[in-house]
């Protein structure tokens, strides 16, 4: 009875090696030497913080290389090359190679540490093994934690130029937000009616509460003008800040424009950008029920716990007097160090 349950099972072994085999198994199968997908797929880092990018070999074929790359959508064709290194040495390549190195914590490593993140450092990156049999790669996002602030001229509504919104975040401590930056800000609460330029050069604005100069009954959303003529069409800007290394603080008082900046320099500091505003209400929770000039001209308040005397509105949020009579003395000074 046993030595017919071993030929049965002997047979049974031989019927299943048969119907799984296929000659083409081993052309067609692939050998993977990166991890895929990565165990994590996103990284989040704040300004100013070190971020590593995972990239780990399963096996090491004897002739290869990796390259680090940064994909950039808005300038598609263009391979913004990292670093490219095989087992014995690596090659930085541009303004982030120079802060960017491996971590080789073992043999098998392959990751990239990113060293003092700046704020346009977010975005796809992508590892490539290449040994001239078959290339692999892993896709990584770098998501760098921030705030998005809507901008306006001092001369009014939709005065700027894609090329003027640009340089008006980078004076106010920021870069022009992305798409996906600006709909994490509106999963977060951000409603806002103007339309401002986006770094891809579209324009768009988020809305929470529709009304009737909001895109009328539409559902909440991000309302969309699409891509604008760069040099002609005029709009407002979505700026886009991240945790900053200095402090905000507020001097009480009623000064002008200029006596707020003297009140501040009293402090061995200057006046705020509106980007450090935002980054201090933003991660250090700042609130102040108070109005004060900032470099700018404007004249704004951070509310982190909303209250009827602070603004009215029951969101918190950085509350903005516009851009007052620089010579009228009514304002305190908020400033930065």
């Amino acid at each position: 009875m046993m030595n017919c349950a071993v030929i049965l099972l002997l047979t049974s072994s031989c019927f299943t090696s048969s119907a799984l085999y296929n000659p083409n198994r081993a052309v067609t199968s692939k050998l993977k030497y990166l991890l895929e997908p990565p165990v994590y797929a996103e990284v989040v880092a704040r300004r100013g913080q070190n971020a590593t990018l995972p990239c780990i070999l399963r096996t090491k074929p004897r002739h290869y290389k990796v390259k680090w790359t940064k994909l950039e959508p808005e300038n598609m064709g263009r391979e913004n090359i990292i670093m490219i290194s095989n087992a014995q040495a690596f090659k930085p390549y541009g303004h982030l190679g120079a802060r960017a190195s491996l971590r080789r914590s073992h043999s098998m490593d392959a990751s990239l540490q990113i060293r003092r993140l700046l704020l346009d450092d977010g975005g796809k990156y992508r590892c490539e093994l290449v040994n001239g049999i078959e290339d692999e790669s892993v896709v990584i996002t770098l998501r760098i934690e921030g705030v998005v602030f809507p901008y306006q001229s001092e001369d009014g509504r939709y005065r700027l130029t894609f090329h003027e919104a640009k340089e008006v975040c980078a004076e106010q401590d920021g870069i022009l937000a992305s798409y996906h930056q600006l709909y994490r800000a509106w999963t977060e609460g951000l409603d806002w009616c103007n339309a401002g330029w986006l770094q891809d050069g579209t324009v768009h604005y988020p809305i929470i509460q529709p009304r009737p100069a909001c895109g009328g009954q539409l559902l909440p959303g991000i309302r969309s003008y699409g891509a604008k003529d760069k040099n002609q069409d005029r709009f407002d800007a979505f700026c886009f800040t991240s945790q900053t290394s200095g402090s905000v603080s507020f001097v009480s008082g009623s000064f002008s424009f200029e006596q707020a900046g003297h009140a501040c320099q009293r402090q061995g500091a200057e006046l705020a950008l509106v980007g450090h505003l935002y980054s201090a209400w933003r991660f250090q929770n700042y609130d102040q029920c108070d109005g004060g000039w900032l470099r700018d001209g404007s004249v704004r308040f951070p509310i982190s716990n909303p209250r009827e005397l602070c603004g009215g509105i029951p969101e918190a949020g950085v509350r903005s007097f516009g851009f007052p009579n620089k010579m009228k003395p009514l304002f305190g000074a908020y400033c930065y160090m």
